[in-house]
């Protein structure tokens, strides 16, 4: 039994396609040419089908079902589901017996807490009298070259948009 289980996991074993009996493949290369044979052999795909066991196996439809029945894959998937059964049992209980941390958080407070004054691009912006930052003035650094300064005012026509008037 070791023995064969050993010699399916060999990537070198030699595989005949199901599509074209003079293809031997390579067992790592199998999946990739299956896919390449059975776009190009449609009529040869269409009376085969897939084992839900193993991808690999491609079996006359006739036959899928007695095959479902004695794939030798069937036993590995089934003793996956039933460990996976049995890990979701033992994990529910971890799960059940975790707690939320408090929250000290509150939104509503803070909203309050804010200061309403609309920012002024220029202007220093002094924090709020409920802040304990109340007397620092935070006021905007300018990254333009020295020399150069902040316009107070936008004019009402910018010198670049003359409404299409040519000058």
């Amino acid at each position: 039994m070791e023995e064969t289980y050993i010699d399916t996991l060999d990537p070198e074993k030699l595989l005949q396609c199901p599509y074209d009996k003079n293809h031997q493949i390579r067992a790592c290369r199998f999946p990739y040419h299956l896919i390449k044979c059975r776009k190009n052999h449609p009529d040869i795909a269409n009376k085969l089908a897939t084992c839900p066991f193993n991808a690999r196996h491609q079996v006359p439809r006739a036959e899928i079902s007695h095959h479902i029945s004695s794939c030798d894959d069937k036993s590995c998937i089934e003793q996956d589901v039933v460990s996976q059964t049995r890990n979701l049992g033992q994990e529910a209980l971890a799960e059940s017996t975790w707690q939320c941390p408090p929250c000290d958080e509150d939104w509503d407070k803070d909203l309050w807490e804010q200061t309403s004054t609309p920012f002024v691009w220029g202007e220093a912006n002094y924090c709020g009298n409920n802040s304990p930052a109340s007397n620092i003035v935070m006021e905007h650094k300018s990254n333009l070259a020295s020399g150069m300064r902040i316009p107070k005012s936008l004019p009402y026509v910018l010198p670049w948009k003359n409404n299409g008037n040519a000058q």
